[in-house]
């Protein structure tokens, strides 16, 4: 079989094995910070393996018919239960290392590029398709309000007929508050691993839809302290470019999902059931709708760096033009007391009534150009 082509300059889609892929062009998501959720030692505890061969914390979750029935089960016992059409299997590897990836291998009989991908960081959001199972790689994201920094956390998904399998090489992605959703909507476990995947997927599509939220609310307090009475241009400017910085990340990890979702929901994968076509057709919506404001605070933060400097450049010409004005006015009395310095006699030299006239002009000179400039609002 032909491995998926793996080309950076690719963003999300369905490559298939024959090395093309779905995807937009685009780029790979410079992933340098990653937050944290909860605890991940008591997330999800029910689901941790007490005993496992791997030397990550595994969680594992087993469905049949429908129903939750074991949880926190050992990692080399997947193999027996897939043996059974009836169930659907959950396994989360947290921080795994080499060896606990070919755990996967010798469980599931994934095919070993996947399971590379799935052991290297800065993957770009994609869906891969391989004989027996799809691969999947998104981002969940968060922004730090106070800074403008925005932090994301990577994850890699193995799809098979039978099983979700997750893993994370950070706690960033909360993964307890993903079991919560499982837990809430337990009445369509019974379709199985579409289930499972929507989730998740559901859980990380809301996340970008809300750091896209928080986004919008710092674009509207820099477009407050851009008309601000006292106005810090530099701070604006500053926190204009780290936002900006953050909505092109943010982009590289919204825009990808598009077709990620888009190549989930075709029907010859077989990983949708039609009953589950309208809540991945939500997420689509979701996915979408996230994109699209992204694109919009890309302009938005663009439209505020170009006014900030525009705003700038009109307090710089009404300095300049009061500093004009007054440099006018000075310069009358300048001209008429530079006489003073000349050893040529001038009308009224050396008498009292030239000094009051040279003063009496200064005083009615300066308060005609005053009036003038104050008029043409120069001053």
């Amino acid at each position: 079989m032909n491995a998926p082509q793996r080309d950076p300059g690719d963003t999300g889609g369905l490559a298939q094995v024959d090395g093309t892929s779905d995807g937009a062009d685009g780029a790979r998501p410079p992933v340098t910070e990653t937050f944290h959720g909860r605890d991940p030692e008591t997330v999800a505890a029910a689901a941790i393996c007490k005993v496992t061969t791997t030397k990550c914390q595994a969680r594992t979750r087993l469905y049949r018919d429908g129903q939750l029935e074991l949880e926190g089960f050992p990692v080399t016992d997947i193999s027996d239960y897939l043996t059974d059409r009836t169930v659907t299997i959950w396994l989360d590897l947290r921080r795994p290392s080499h060896d606990d990836l070919g755990v996967l291998s010798e469980e599931f009989g994934l095919h070993p590029l996947a399971v590379e991908d799935a052991g290297l960081e800065h993957q770009r959001p994609k869906l891969d398709r391989y004989g027996s199972h799809l691969f999947l790689t998104a981002y969940a994201a968060k922004l730090d309000t106070a800074t403008g920094e925005l932090a994301s956390s990577e994850l890699s998904a193995f799809i098979t007929p039978q099983a979700l399998i997750t893993v994370r090489n950070d706690d960033g992605l909360d993964i307890g508050a993903v079991v919560e959703r499982w837990d809430a909507s337990s009445d369509l476990a019974k379709f199985g691993v579409g289930y499972l995947l929507h989730g998740l997927l559901d859980y990380i599509v809301d996340g970008h839809f809300e750091t896209v939220q928080a986004m919008d609310d710092t674009v509207e307090s820099l477009e407050d302290d851009l008309f601000a009475p006292n106005p810090q241009s530099i701070e604006v400017q500053r926190r204009s470019f780290e936002l900006r910085k953050s909505l092109v990340k943010l982009r590289r990890i919204v825009i990808p999902m598009r077709e990620v979702v888009n190549s989930l929901m075709r029907r010859d994968l077989h990983v949708v059931s039609d009953q589950m076509m309208p809540y991945y057709q939500d997420v689509y919506d979701h996915v979408l709708r996230a994109a699209d404001w992204t694109d919009s605070l890309r302009d938005l933060v663009t439209t505020i760096l170009e006014t900030n400097l525009t705003i700038q450049g009109n307090r710089m010409n009404i300095i300049t033009k009061k500093v004009t004005s007054w440099a006018a006015i000075i310069a009358v009395p300048t001209f008429i007391t530079g006489f003073y310095g000349m050893n040529v006699p001038y009308p009224g030299f050396s008498e009292k009534v030239g000094f009051l006239l040279s003063i009496a002009f200064m005083l009615v000179a300066g308060f005609v150009l005053y009036w003038v400039f104050k008029r043409k609002d120069w001053l």
